[in-house]
């Protein structure tokens, strides 16, 4: 059995404006950055053998306090990556209302296929991306405990994975951020051992 324990990254500004980061580099903000130092601690003692991260910085930022607690170097990758968003990244979905009826139309029904124009993903291939990483990583690490930091979009898409959701369902669990999420995989099969702790950040 493979354990992998999922980690979303700390809070930006734009969480707090809810706007769509996307594949935007954005840094932590000041409570972010405590939330990352509170998640890093929680891992003291863990026997892992590796971590991983998006390479964006809101992604790096809260695995570094991980990173030093395991003495496990960080190994970035762009697969892990939250969904690029197109045009719309940057803009609350209220703002997305107001400019481009086409793309409020397609996140107000969760069409699994659209594609922003402006470099966008559809939630389809966004799906792919992670769960193609995810996997490698299981066959990498058989039998072995290792921490992903990523975003909440590849957190949703694990989720529906391992509950068998699919992409057209709302999303009604939650994706806190420097939240804690485990995942057991044995023989194909994932089974969800703990969502969305974040008792470290109160």
């Amino acid at each position: 059995m493979t354990r992998i324990c999922f980690v979303r990254h700390g809070e930006t500004d734009w969480n707090v404006e809810l706007r769509l980061q996307g594949q935007m580099d954005l840094a932590l903000n000041a409570n972010g950055e405590a939330q990352a130092t509170a998640v890093g601690r929680r891992f003291a003692g863990l026997a892992a053998v590796a971590l991983y991260s998006s390479d964006l910085l809101r992604a790096r930022q809260t695995a570094q306090p991980i990173s030093e607690i395991l003495h496990l170097p960080m190994t970035l990758l762009q697969a892990l990556r939250e969904r690029h968003f197109g045009r719309c990244e940057g803009m609350t979905l209220e703002e997305i209302a107001h400019q481009y009826e086409k793309d409020a139309h397609a996140i107000a029904i969760h069409d699994p296929d659209y594609a922003s124009p402006g470099g966008g993903e559809s939630r389809r291939e966004h799906q792919a991306r992670v769960l193609d990483c995810i996997d490698h990583l299981v066959q990498k690490h058989k039998g072995q405990t290792v921490v992903v930091v990523t975003h909440g979009g590849a957190l949703d898409i694990i989720y529906r994975r391992a509950r068998g959701l699919p992409l057209q369902a709302p999303r009604d669990y939650p994706i806190p951020n420097a939240g804690i999420n485990w995942i057991a995989i044995n023989k194909g099969q994932w089974t969800i051992e703990t969502w969305g702790d974040d008792s470290h950040l109160r």
